[in-house]
């Protein structure tokens, strides 16, 4: 028995020393690149440990393996920007910025299932989240939400409702509503205002919406948000940060508990999370973009 035991960790010694440990127990790169000129803005992962990146370029969909970082373009783009993404576990919604629209996209094919256009002026179609069976759609440039009810297995709408922001939010010069998440009770909507750094929770029927007491905490330059549990993570793009923020259980008011930076973030724009990491794409916006521009992707501990 005890040769045995010898000769069996002998082999994984040997293993170790010649790189040949299987890829489930090799450590996940801390960060990977995505495609020179890609230029991405959102993130979304799973099922599983993969995943997916919008380009502002192209708006093609790049798929990446977090446990070597490797991936492909998995859905060529139409030609203007995929910014916000979140799946169902089958498929991905994809927020079309400045091109006023938004498509659905097949997780296992690639390819486009149904395609939404919210608006035909001046628009930014910024980001998405899924709740209960609808999904809400935050507008940069309009003081709207635009929301797809889903229905019975998720079967996609034909049309889209458009919900008016009113109450407490202000739109202004720049950019205006951006990351949008759940409250930790579920009940409303979160939204980060950029230019303004306030929080705002919305009635997902109404519109109506409410300003969160941050205790006079800031989030100037908020960009894509991630709840767990009543912790959210709301990314402060040009800050090079992750502000975390404790949440009341309606959401209501919370307090900035933390900050989380990396020496590797480059204009992170974007955060999901797997394990006990959060990943968030560089988009860079510092940087004149052109095709041999290299981007990547860094990963912090929660």
């Amino acid at each position: 028995m005890r040769s045995a035991i010898l000769k069996t960790a002998l082999s994984a010694l040997i293993l170790v020393l010649l790189g040949s440990v299987p890829a489930q127990a090799a450590s996940k790169p801390d960060t990977f690149p995505l495609p020179n000129g890609f230029q991405p803005e959102g993130i979304e992962i799973g099922p599983g440990p993969h995943a997916y990146f919008g380009s502002r370029a192209t708006g093609d969909i790049y798929r990446a393996d977090l446990r070597t970082g490797k991936g492909s373009v998995i859905s060529k783009g139409p030609g203007t920007p995929s910014l916000g993404l979140k799946t169902d576990g089958r498929r991905l919604f994809v927020a079309g910025g400045n091109a006023g629209n938004a498509r659905v996209v097949d997780l296992r094919t690639g390819r486009v299932l149904k395609s939404y256009q919210f608006a035909t002026g001046t628009s930014f179609v910024n980001d998405v989240v899924l709740v209960g069976r609808a999904a809400y759609f935050t507008d940069s440039s309009n003081a709207v939400l635009y929301k797809l009810r889903l229905g019975r297995g998720g079967a996609l709408p034909d049309g889209f409702d458009t919900i008016p922001l009113t109450g407490a939010i202000a739109y202004g010069t720049g950019i205006n509503a951006n990351g949008i998440a759940p409250s930790p009770d579920r009940r409303s909507l979160l939204i980060v205002q950029s230019n303004t750094g306030k929080l705002f929770e919305v009635n997902p029927s109404s519109g109506v919406t409410t300003e969160v007491n941050l205790g006079g905490d800031s989030l100037v330059n908020g960009d894509g948000l991630l709840l767990s549990g009543r912790t959210l993570y709301a990314v402060l793009n040009r800050d090079n940060t992750i502000a975390v923020v404790g949440l009341s259980r309606d959401g209501s008011s919370g307090k900035i508990v933390k900050r989380l930076t990396h020496p590797e973030f480059d204009i992170p724009t974007t955060v999901a999370a797997h394990g006990h990491r959060l990943y968030l794409p560089n988009a860079r916006f510092s940087t004149t973009p052109t095709p041999d521009t290299p981007y990547d992707v860094v990963a912090v501990k929660r």
